[in-house]
């Protein structure tokens, strides 16, 4: 078979939903052929062209669904924070700041364990995860991108309360005591030998309901 005949084409009567998945398995397809390569030869040692031999398709067809291998590099943790800011703003009015934030995390994670037939699995969520935090390049792009990620949170948080982001510091100070917890949380996740879905809600639920006693009670013995 050719990578000209692997393309991801489809004749322009196929039925639309036949397309949808066709563009879905084969996006799937390249984004685990190049965490493969990333996990296997090193993220700078891959080129686009050994992740398009990989799937038998063209550089066209890579380009399509990704920008470069940067962007496929952080496919996964892009889906997931998707995941969590749909979850955070769908969350009710009423509930305060820090516990819609703790159960829109908590419902991210169960969607995911829920989504087996999509392409972010908890494989892929720990590939992805361990290969950025050994890649120097990438490792400084994800901190770029987490405070992307910290300031859209904060003015979902202020939206929902009716604050002002730039009057009332509340917003932020609760993200970041949020955020810090999470970063220390997807350490100890990428660590474990039993790293699933369910052991990162375990993890994540065990460590926010710690902020708050460890914030604001005493920490020494009776």
């Amino acid at each position: 078979m050719t990578r000209r005949q692997t393309s991801g084409a489809l004749p322009s009567g196929a039925p639309a939903g036949l397309r949808e998945r066709k563009k879905r398995r084969t996006r799937e397809a390249l984004l685990h052929a190049a965490l493969r390569l990333f996990t296997t030869q090193g993220y700078e040692r891959t080129t686009v062209d050994e992740i398009v031999d990989a799937v038998e398709v063209s550089q066209r067809t890579f380009f399509r669904y990704f920008a470069n291998k940067e962007a496929v590099a952080f496919a996964v943790q892009e889906a997931v924070d998707a995941r969590f800011l749909a979850e955070l703003r769908q969350r009710p009015a009423a509930e305060p700041p820090f516990e819609a934030l703790r159960r829109a995390a908590l419902g991210a994670w169960s969607s995911l364990a829920e989504a087996e037939d999509e392409d972010v699995t908890a494989e892929l969520q720990m590939r992805a995860y361990r290969m950025i935090e050994s890649t120097p390049a990438l490792h400084a792009a994800h901190m770029r991108r987490h405070i992307g990620l910290e300031q859209q949170t904060a003015l979902v948080i202020a939206e929902r309360e009716g604050l002002d982001l730039d009057a009332d510091p509340r917003p932020r100070v609760a993200v970041a005591a949020f955020s810090g917890v999470m970063r220390l949380t997807g350490q100890l996740w990428g660590r474990r030998k039993d790293a699933g879905v369910e052991a990162l809600r375990e993890l994540t639920e065990l460590h926010l309901d710690q902020l708050g006693p460890a914030l604001s009670g005493s920490w020494r013995a009776a």
